[in-house]
């Protein structure tokens, strides 16, 4: 007998159960952790992603990371104003290829209106309309790619923001304006909460609101250069540096007593930080249920092999080596594990790509899913794990003497 793949599969047929058993189990301890790495990395690959518009972000003194979440993120919540001095200052510092106020308040439908200028809405002209142009004048709008609205519809602002309560629409928080905006364009997609934002003159935002509208009364242009003495506050100003160099000068100039300036990787990083900690906590968990399954695994099968002794005394009395019993127990043990490493693998993307496209909607992100090193790593060091375990119960298969295992 040379070949032990014939009584390794009879004896996988003989025994379904087990070997379920067994490869789900594996499979479930690999899941755990490939999920738990492939969605924390996806998370912060999507949230960096999101925030690459944003070089230099300038805020009223507070909360850097409620100034990042509102800005970045669209997570809409009452901030201070920074004065309009300082938009003024950063609009002409030295270096600075625009600075974008950033305002908030109205909504259609559920849909945020941003009030900005066009160099903000096109990125510098990094990014052009993927229908229609840019507004170029009081009343007209451009849409992100998932605003389901059609170029030349006009749609009336709503002061606040829509809530949902008990599946129904909460009407009680926010009233139309008698203005109204004309899409004049579409910007494309992004994958970002950004998809989902309208973007109109900031003039109008201000107007609407009864403030100053940056420029003097009467005067319908749009966008810089501002009359200062006419530039109300804003929540958050959105500077594109020239250079790396100048990010760093511009970043210092506008930490002043008025206002914070910073960049928003240095918010994320804090935040990638706890997330980090999280992670690590959960992969211990999950390196703790693999020690488990594997001890578990371990005397499930020498529990059945032990039962089967007779049967491997018999393979011997017919003429099996003791090498041959030897790779038909290694063989069955480490199959048995390799393919639970490898089902895991598939089944923690799985998991990961299922809670990406879950949290994705309620982040306004894409969470792109991906398996790395570490997750190969994980399952491939769970089935070389079983390589090894394999050998316990086919060295006591092998040495167990033929008359004690007849007698079994």
């Amino acid at each position: 007998m040379f070949n032990p793949f014939p009584v390794v599969i009879a004896d996988y047929r003989r025994n379904r159960l087990l070997v379920a058993i067994t490869i789900a189990l594996v499979a479930i301890a690999v899941a755990i952790g490939v999920a738990v790495i492939a969605q924390e990395r996806a998370l912060r690959q999507g949230s960096a992603r999101a925030a690459d518009d944003f070089d230099l972000l300038v805020g009223a003194p507070g909360s850097p990371t409620q100034l990042v979440l509102t800005s970045v993120y669209l997570k809409l919540q009452a901030i201070p104003l920074v004065s309009g001095e300082v938009l003024a200052k950063a609009s002409t510092a030295r270096g600075v290829a625009y600075a974008a106020p950033i305002a908030f308040g109205d909504s259609w439908q559920g849909y945020p209106i941003v009030g900005t200028i066009t160099a903000f809405a096109n990125r510098g002209g990094m990014l052009p309309p993927h229908e229609g142009r840019l507004f170029a004048a009081r009343g007209e709008a451009i849409v992100g790619a998932n605003v389901p609205l059609a170029i030349g519809t006009k749609i009336h602002p709503e002061h606040g923001q829509h809530h949902e309560a008990d599946g129904d629409e909460d009407e009680h928080d926010h009233h139309e304006h008698n203005l109204s905006y004309t899409v004049v364009g579409r910007l494309p997609a992004r994958d970002n909460v950004w998809d989902q934002a309208i973007l109109v003159p900031v003039e109008d935002v201000w107007a609407i609101h009864e403030l100053p509208t940056g420029h003097t009364p009467g005067s319908t242009r749009i966008g810089p250069p501002w009359a200062v003495d006419q530039l109300p506050g804003v929540p958050a100003i959105a500077v594109k540096p020239e250079s790396v160099s100048a990010a760093y000068g511009l970043r210092g100039q506008l930490r002043t007593p008025q206002s914070m300036a910073l960049f928003p990787a240095e918010v994320l990083n804090e935040l990638y930080s706890t997330l980090g900690n999280v992670r690590d906590m959960m992969s211990i968990l999950a390196v703790a249920t693999q020690i488990l399954v594997v001890v578990a695994v371990l005397m499930a099968l020498l529990v059945g092999f032990l039962a089967r002794a007779r049967q491997f005394a018999v393979l011997r009395a017919i003429g099996a080596s003791a090498k041959y019993v030897f790779a038909v127990i290694w063989l069955e043990v480490s199959l048995l594990v390799a393919a639970g490493a490898a089902l895991g693998l598939g089944a923690g993307y799985g998991a990961a790509w299922l809670l990406s496209a879950w949290i994705a909607p309620q982040t306004g992100f894409r969470m792109p899913i991906t398996l790395g090193a570490e997750e190969l790593l994980l399952a491939a060091a769970l089935a070389l794990a079983g390589l090894i375990i394999a050998t316990l119960p086919a060295l006591l298969g092998m040495r167990r003497p033929i008359a004690e295992g007849l007698k079994a």
